[in-house]
């Protein structure tokens, strides 16, 4: 027999939702920061935004199963962003990672981060 799972769209925007839960899954959109500053600065604020999804959702960056990354300027922004995730993320909970270049939407940013966790 074949359930079908609700779709559930979190904080849905002209263009997309915040995050998209199917089943147990939760799918978030690529989440950047809403402070100025460097890499660190950026990556500690797109962090503690995924922190308070995560909770409203009920579960918690324990439970991540894959992060991509994305940076403004890799060789400069690297070291800055692993800082504050290697602070941020518990040593036994690392979820699949993928950092990479890219152009981002917004010149000041320097930092964006899509994350899929369990609930």
């Amino acid at each position: 027999m074949n359930t079908i799972k609700t779709i559930e769209r979190i904080d849905p925007g002209e263009r997309f939702c915040r995050a998209v839960v199917h089943g147990d899954t939760i799918y978030l959109a690529g989440v950047t920061a809403s402070v100025a500053g460097d890499a660190r600065a950026q990556t500690r604020d797109a962090l503690a935004k995924i922190d308070h999804y995560l909770e409203k959702l009920g579960t918690d960056k324990s439970h991540l199963l894959v992060v991509q990354i994305w940076l403004k300027d890799i060789e400069r922004d690297f070291a800055g962003m692993n800082a504050a995730w290697s602070e941020w993320i518990p040593a036994d909970a690392k979820p699949a990672r993928a950092t990479c270049e890219a152009k981002l939407a917004n010149p000041g940013l320097l930092v964006e981060i899509i994350a899929t966790a369990a609930r």
